[in-house]
């Protein structure tokens, strides 16, 4: 990304991740492809799928150009820690979010956590005290905090991140009627910063917000 260029920032975590990932293969075919034209051909598919993240704003290829000169980790290292400026970090949660986001919670707290608000797509701990899975969202410009038990630990494919990592079953207490309630969930990641290093799509994180919130 051009750095003289005065813009906002304008990309989100998984989407960042996602350019991270274009960016590790390009690296690698570099490593084991000797035909120019195949290489050729590598770069101008990541820079269409960068830019394609982007529909709502005009980025032209230009923006993104220095991509088809990448070949090398160093140089995908450089343009990644460039490119870091223009990420939308997520919002910094406060004991009083917590509090109006869990309110039977009593007395809980966000655990010492090191954060680089960068690099997340939601926060997720778990509570010894209340043996519970606490989560929050960014969903449709608003914090949403879900809650639930988390047990079965286990290997398997997140339905968070997607990625195959140590799981367990989440699973909340939501309101199915007037008066009914069920449990619904699925398996996350027990770790939720590798988790959200791995989420390149938001797609399945909506997905589960839709099946789990109240």
């Amino acid at each position: 990304m051009n750095s003289h260029m005065n813009i906002k920032p304008f990309i989100r975590s998984d989407q960042y991740n996602f350019i991270k990932y274009q960016l590790k293969n390009l690296v690698h075919s570099y490593s084991t492809i000797k035909d120019q034209d195949v290489l050729k051909a590598i770069a101008y598919s990541s820079l269409d799928k960068i830019i394609n993240l982007f529909p709502e704003y005009e980025i032209s290829r230009e923006s993104f150009g220095e991509i088809l000169e990448i070949k090398s980790e160093n140089q995908a290292t450089h343009f990644l820690d460039e490119l870091k400026r223009y990420v939308i970090p997520f919002r910094t949660v406060s004991d009083k979010t917590i509090e109006k986001l869990f309110p039977k919670a009593k007395k809980l707290k966000l655990p010492p956590m090191e954060l680089d608000l960068k690099e997340i797509s939601y926060l997720g701990w778990f509570d010894m005290r209340s043996e519970r899975k606490y989560l929050i969202f960014d969903y449709d410009g608003k914090l949403v905090g879900i809650n639930g038990t988390f047990r079965n630990m286990t290997k398997g494919i997140c339905s968070l991140c997607n990625g195959h990592e140590e799981v367990g079953l989440f699973m909340a207490n939501v309101k199915s009627g007037k008066e009914t309630f069920t449990n619904r969930g699925n398996y996350i990641c027990n770790d939720s910063q590798k988790c959200n290093q791995n989420i390149k799509t938001l797609d399945k994180l909506y997905q589960f917000i839709e099946l789990v919130k109240k």
